[in-house]
């Protein structure tokens, strides 16, 4: 493959919803479902989000457990993922917690006018924050220049985490290889939260379907892991 294994990763409600309106973020997984994803994010190399988690949910974006950080470290790895976010206009905060932690640095992938933003948002940082690269992957920035540079970069595995925009960015253009959504027991209700998806030209259909490979339950949450290539690789 000469592109990165990509799984596609995000918790929901019943009804689809990966937020509420209120101003604290909503919990939609349990402790046990938190481990897996910590192990998930400790197996790949780099993990993408959009401008607008940045914006809202202020991440990280770590591998927590210190037992999984060492097990890179005996790999000959960063104890964390190189991070990645997406942002057309490239009005990014520098100050973001995503740009002053980790070891693994991190890229900015915007195109047009957004190069010039986020290149001079970025060019104050202090010397001791984590490297940050501002790469040009189109106008709008596109899922193909996206992932090779990432491959460029020696990237085999990435975790992508949303949010919603960037979900559908990814599955519309048919080049995620796994699909792993967390189902919480509730539903949200509300019209402008925010939701999994968008609606797109998604390659997933009746006809042409994802295949499930796994279903099982993480206490209350559900947790299903679809295939969306013709062979499970990775």
């Amino acid at each position: 493959m000469d592109r990165p294994y990509t799984i596609l990763s995000c918790a929901m409600s019943v009804d689809g919803r990966i937020d509420d309106t209120g101003p604290e973020r909503l919990r939609l997984s349990n402790e046990a479902d938190f481990a897996e994803i910590d192990e998930l994010r400790a197996g790949c190399d780099a993990i993408l989000v959009g401008a607008g988690t940045l914006r809202a949910d202020n991440p990280r974006l770590l591998v927590r457990s210190a037992v999984l950080r060492e097990r890179r470290r005996e790999q000959g790895r960063t104890e964390n993922l190189l991070k990645a976010v997406i942002t057309r206009g490239g009005d990014i905060d520098p100050k973001a917690r995503f740009f002053t932690t980790g070891d693994a640095g991190a890229v900015v992938y915007t195109g047009g006018a957004g190069v010039d933003t986020a290149t001079r948002l970025l060019s104050d940082r202090p010397e001791d924050h984590p490297p940050a690269d501002v790469v040009d992957a189109g106008d709008p920035p596109t899922v193909d220049a996206i992932l090779t540079d990432l491959a460029d970069r020696g990237v085999e595995r990435l975790l992508v985490e949303g949010g919603g925009h960037i979900h559908t960015l990814f599955l519309t253009s048919g080049l995620v290889d796994e699909l792993r959504l967390a189902v919480a027991p509730f539903f949200v209700g509300e019209e402008d939260a925010p939701s999994f998806v968008r609606p797109g030209a998604y390659p997933y259909t009746p006809r042409t379907p994802m295949r499930l490979v796994e279903a099982r339950s993480l206490g209350e949450v559900a947790v299903l892991r679809y295939c969306l290539t013709s062979e499970e690789n990775g």
